[in-house]
């Protein structure tokens, strides 16, 4: 009795260990997973830098009155474009006027005076020759022509500095560009040391965008520089949707940051549409290279494990191999493999999360088809089980 009892015992853990550890495993097997893929492709991929940048315009000056007085008229609008040299606003001129005229009268009269002490040192030149006169004569008939000769001297700066007056009776714009708001109405009365001015106008055609290179690539810009091969630079809104100039890479500083490993950067752009505005905040792309032949796969595809970066392979078995690669640069939702990776490889760009090293994988279109693949599977998986 005990004999057979032992052998039932032993039948039963043989057929457990046979069918039931085989079940067991059968419902541990993880299930095929559907992945999107994309085709690995030879392309090319521009090397850039991204920064966050600043606009700053050439020039900004604060104008300010050279004399005082009442604005009798005002010759600019807020918001206008001026030329340099242009008429901004009018101080009341009679002032001015009247101080010329005082000062063209006293060099009139100072002139009609060194004419005659000129001519009387003439006629004392022949008298001492003669012998005809003291000497003390004719030397202080050449100390009053000196005398009277920075009198003229004088006169002359006084009816300068008249006409200069009266010029800057007209407040000018010093250089073109945007004028501001203005900060002063018709009928007040300004000098020159008024703080705020009369108006305050803005260099914006071109215009600069200040930003920060990393010290790395320090150089291949400086590089580029050296040949006359400056940089081509776009500025981006702060969404980064629409490209709001142009230009090209000006000049580094003469310092790093230590603190950062950063450069100050200057582009300059045209500017002709006025799309940039003085300290507006942009994003900065600056082109340094554009690596051609490049092997390019979705950002997507590329993970990173213990090992390093990696990529799932999809071949033709639908089965997931797990590729050692190596990343070279990137550009937007692009990355290019240097090293590990064919043109026309097919890389897995989502759904890889559960994927495991040879993994067998569904395709959209196999569920689009009906399941082509999991049936496939199941008969797989049902040969083994009858197996």
């Amino acid at each position: 009795m005990l004999t057979i009892l032992g052998v039932l015992v032993l039948i039963a853990l043989v057929w457990w260990l046979v069918h039931g550890r085989a079940a067991e495993q059968r419902g541990n097997r993880r299930p095929t997973a559907t992945v999107g893929i994309a085709t690995a492709a030879s392309g090319s991929i521009p090397i850039t830098i991204e920064a966050l940048g600043t606009v700053t315009p050439l020039a900004t000056v604060t104008v300010r009155p050279q004399v005082s007085g009442n604005i009798v008229d005002i010759a600019f609008k807020e918001g206008q474009t001026v030329s340099k040299g242009q008429v901004l606003l009018s101080i009341d001129p009679r002032p001015f006027q009247l101080a010329l005229q005082q000062a063209q009268g006293s060099l009139a009269r100072d002139e009609a005076q060194l004419r005659v002490a000129q001519l009387t040192l003439q006629r004392y030149q022949t008298l001492v020759s003669q012998d005809s006169i003291a000497r003390q004569d004719f030397d202080t008939q050449a100390a009053t022509v000196r005398q009277l000769t920075g009198v003229v001297a004088t006169d002359q700066a006084a009816v300068g500095t008249a006409k200069l007056n009266l010029d800057y009776s007209q407040v000018k714009a010093p250089i073109a560009g945007r004028v501001g708001l203005r900060v002063v109405d018709l009928g007040n009365y300004v000098t020159p040391g008024d703080a705020a001015g009369v108006a305050v106008i803005a260099a914006v055609t071109p215009i600069d965008v200040e930003f920060t290179a990393p010290q790395d690539d320090l150089p291949r810009i400086q590089a580029r520089l050296a040949k006359g091969d400056a940089p081509a630079v776009t500025v981006l809104d702060r969404t980064r949707t629409q490209v709001l100039g142009q230009g090209q890479f000006l000049t580094l500083d003469n310092v790093i940051d230590p603190t950062t490993g950063t450069v100050k950067a200057k582009a300059r752009f045209a500017n002709a549409d006025a799309r940039l505005f003085p300290s507006q905040f942009v994003n900065v792309r600056v082109l340094l290279d554009t690596l051609n032949n490049a092997i390019v796969v979705p950002s997507a595809a590329l993970r990173s494990g213990p090992r390093g970066d990696f990529v799932y392979v999809v071949g033709a078995d639908r089965k997931a191999s797990l590729r050692m690669v190596k990343r070279g640069p990137a550009s937007g939702d692009s990355v290019s493999i240097a090293q590990g990776l064919r043109a026309g490889e097919k890389v897995v760009i989502s759904g890889g999360d559960q994927l495991t090293d040879g993994a067998e994988v569904r395709l959209p279109e196999d569920a689009a088809k009906g399941g082509v693949g999991a049936q496939q599977g199941e008969r797989r998986g049902g040969r083994r089980s009858a197996q």
